[in-house]
């Protein structure tokens, strides 16, 4: 009875078989420009919204909480009222004045209860005093000397209107 050998060619089928099979686990392929093969595109991950210019502003103004206050300081180390709205608005790409009285009469008059984060909350008649409301009755504002810019209750004596300025 004869018995039957692989032959040579079968051996390496075999062989090569399997060493393809194990180069392939770990091959990399490098496209070269001009020879790449058509496939079929990966859908685009869809980018995070960019956040609201009021967002923005609030949270540049938050950013400022600690920082001191200095009668016409408009950042980034020290700011006056008005100058910390501005310096947080300029954050979202919108420019306002530098006065408190100036800002007062942009925008559009917000019932105190209708506020939204970013509106702006003006104090005293005539005007001489801003804050930025961030929601649940607080507002960041550069108060004093003595406070800097501080998270205070939009409640504080003297409010006159609230303005929306996006």
């Amino acid at each position: 009875m004869a018995t039957t050998r692989p032959t040579q060619s079968r051996l390496l089928r075999r062989t090569g078989a399997g060493l393809l099979a194990g180069a392939a686990a770990s091959l990399t392929l490098v496209g070269v420009p001009g020879t790449a093969a058509a496939v079929e595109p990966v859908p685009a991950q869809a980018a995070a919204p960019a956040p609201a210019p009021a967002q923005v502003a609030v949270d540049t103004a938050y950013a400022q909480v600690g920082k001191g206050y200095q009668y016409g300081g408009s950042g980034p180390d020290s700011f006056d009222c008005s100058g910390l709205t501005q310096f947080a608005y300029r954050a979202a790409g919108i420019e306002l004045p530098h006065s408190s009285r100036a800002q007062s009469e942009m925008g559009v008059t917000v019932h105190p209860y209708d506020m939204q984060p970013g509106d702006l909350v003006f104090f005293y008649s005539p005007v001489s005093h801003v804050g930025i409301y961030i929601g649940d009755s607080k507002m960041v504002h550069a108060g004093s000397e003595s406070t800097g810019v501080e998270i205070t209750d939009v409640g504080m004596p003297g409010f006159t209107v609230a303005k929306r300025i996006v």
